[in-house]
């Protein structure tokens, strides 16, 4: 893959200049313990509306025991949830959507290239193509491993209604303490 075609080149990427750590991460993010996919946020461009982060695969991560037993390859739907959250932070971190939560719309156009293992370092982009105020973004993104392409795809970003949601989840906690 030519370096035009990379949303940021992966090899001008600075691993050491880190923008967002695990901690910062959480301001912007409600996904935690094996559900937060990120280590860190290395890249930030409010004017092109872009982002990049990473995920350190390790020996320790929830699905390495049974996904597949003696060959751990990192799941598609993590990998997904990895670049939702690289798009979620830098959505709310921009007030892009104007939601205190964003949830995942949909996906488009996605493509698996190559595995992804523990001892990897996965670098997720993410640029916005698109942001509907109250209704949508949607964001082009690209995954890579030691500067080889191993995912891409859109991903699209919509509002999730945290106080109704909330008056839901209550409502059904209530009517199975009540059973």
């Amino acid at each position: 893959m030519s370096s035009k075609d990379w949303i940021v080149d992966p090899t001008t990427l600075d691993f050491s200049r880190v923008l967002a750590d695990t901690e910062e991460i959480r301001k912007w993010n409600p996904q935690r313990f094996e559900m937060e996919q990120l280590t860190a946020i290395i890249h930030e461009d409010p004017v092109r509306n872009a982002c990049v982060g990473y995920k350190e695969i390790t020996d320790e991560e929830f699905w390495v025991r049974g996904h597949m037993p003696g060959m751990p390859l990192m799941p598609g739907v993590v990998m997904l949830e990895a670049v939702a959250q690289v798009c979620c932070y830098f959505a709310h971190k921009y007030d892009l959507l104007g939601t205190s939560m964003v949830g995942f719309g949909g996906l488009e156009e996605v493509r698996f290239r190559d595995p992804v293992v523990p001892g990897d370092r996965l670098v997720v982009m993410c640029e916005l193509l698109k942001a509907r105020r109250n209704r949508l973004i949607v964001c082009r993104f690209q995954g890579a491993v030691e500067g080889n392409l191993v995912l891409e795809g859109i991903l699209k970003g919509i509002p999730i209604p945290v106080d109704d949601l909330q008056k839901v989840l209550n409502q059904k906690q209530t009517t199975r303490v009540g059973r």
